[in-house]
């Protein structure tokens, strides 16, 4: 990858969005638009994060820019981002309702660029990259009310310290009502490009009339990792894991690293311990950039992609990305296999940065940000969607 901050946030540095909100069909591989964002950009601009159901077969999903708020956000369109509700209507319409617009005052969060997740009471809890009291980012909940209304309230604001910054990735609930996820910056702040720190895994819990505390549970030092922006996922047994875009073998990526995959696991005392499963490396087989999301099937295989790496010739020398299978080996080791290498050849893809999905027979769909059509984007391509069949 051309420079250092790979994931801060790799969807938003490399300015490719999608624009609209699709579905497919997987036997007629047919696509049907159910919104397309305004040009004002008040009912949001740039969603880059993926959308969740509610029971009803409503859509929720945020953009980053956009919106009614202050316009304070220095974006093309203005806005700081919105919570947006799709519902379908008669006729196969779908109308869309924005459930807040963020505004830089101080107060609200702005540019969230993460998904959204339910609790079991139908709240919805996210994060914003900037903005809060401290400036650092923060978590929110929007609580449903009457008449269709939401409220919004913040849980936490990131304070550009030690204990993490810049939160990019969907949360993760745990069956007691705590949240998890990870910041790009902060943690060991001598780690780092200019003292910015390599990110960290926190906890979020909350206890009655005491609000919502945050916990540490990693603070990464380039060795182990560095910049983590997506989701962290649980196993049957509690323990996490997660993806770093950067670290691990600091002899990849000009210094940086090219990545990991990381578990931690819970310890007596409320300690976690972290191990390193894999430090990928950018030797013409392995992927480099990790920057979607972990998935974890019933035995306990990880499976994911990477943006960059693989077949070398491709995409200017770094690579068109993989998408990747890790399974555990006695001893507690892990054993890496690449399921597949993207090549850009005008029909493949390249670039995968999403989380993958299964189907019910264990294919992995997912997207790609370049690729495909190569008339399109300068030659890049613009992108596919794909599936991978054993």
């Amino acid at each position: 990858m051309q420079g250092k901050i790979v994931s801060a946030r790799l969807r938003a540095t490399l300015a490719v969005f999608t624009m609209t909100v699709f579905v497919t069909t997987a036997c007629a591989a047919t696509e049907k638009v159910l919104h397309n964002f305004g040009s004002s950009g008040k009912d949001g601009h740039k969603p880059l994060a993926s959308l969740i159901f509610d029971a009803s077969g409503n859509l929720y999903g945020t953009t980053s820019e956009g919106g009614s708020g202050i316009e304070h956000c220095n974006t093309g369109t203005g806005g700081c981002g919105t919570v947006f509700e799709l519902t379908p209507k008669g006729g196969g319409r779908w109308t869309e309702k924005v459930l807040h617009s963020f505004k830089a005052d101080g107060k609200d969060g702005y540019y969230p660029s993460g998904g959204l997740v339910f609790d079991a009471s139908g709240n919805l809890y996210g994060t914003t990259y900037g903005g809060g009291v401290h400036g650092g980012g923060t978590v929110f909940e929007l609580t449903p009310g009457a008449g269709g209304n939401w409220t919004e309230r913040l849980l936490h604001s990131f304070n550009n310290d030690a204990n993490g910054w810049a939160p990019g990735s969907t949360l993760t609930l745990d069956a007691a009502g705590s949240l998890y996820g990870t910041t790009i910056f902060g943690g060991v702040l001598s780690c780092g490009y200019g003292g910015t720190g390599c990110g960290t895994v926190f906890e979020l819990t909350s206890k009655a009339g005491e609000g919502w505390t945050e916990k540490v549970l990693r603070r990464f030092n380039g060795k182990d990792g560095e910049s983590p922006s997506t989701s962290v996922v649980f196993d049957a047994s509690g323990s996490l894991y997660g993806t770093a875009a950067l670290g691990g073998d600091l002899t990849c990526g000009k210094g940086y690293g090219c990545g990991t995959v990381f578990k931690l696991t819970p310890k007596v005392g409320g300690r976690w311990a972290e191990s390193v499963l894999h430090k990928f490396n950018a030797n013409g087989k392995d992927g480099t950039y990790p920057d979607a999301g972990l998935v974890v099937d019933a035995s306990g295989n990880l499976y994911s992609t990477t943006y960059e790496g693989g077949a070398l010739s491709c995409y200017y020398g770094y690579g068109c990305g993989t998408v990747f299978e890790l399974t555990p080996t006695a001893g507690g080791g892990w054993t890496e296999k690449i399921l597949h290498t993207f090549n850009n050849n005008g029909r493949n893809g390249s670039g995968p940065v999403a989380t993958l999905i299964f189907d019910a027979s264990g294919n992995p769909y997912g997207t790609t940000i370049r690729g495909g059509n190569q008339s399109c984007g300068n030659s890049d391509g613009c992108g596919t969607v794909f599936e991978i069949t054993p």
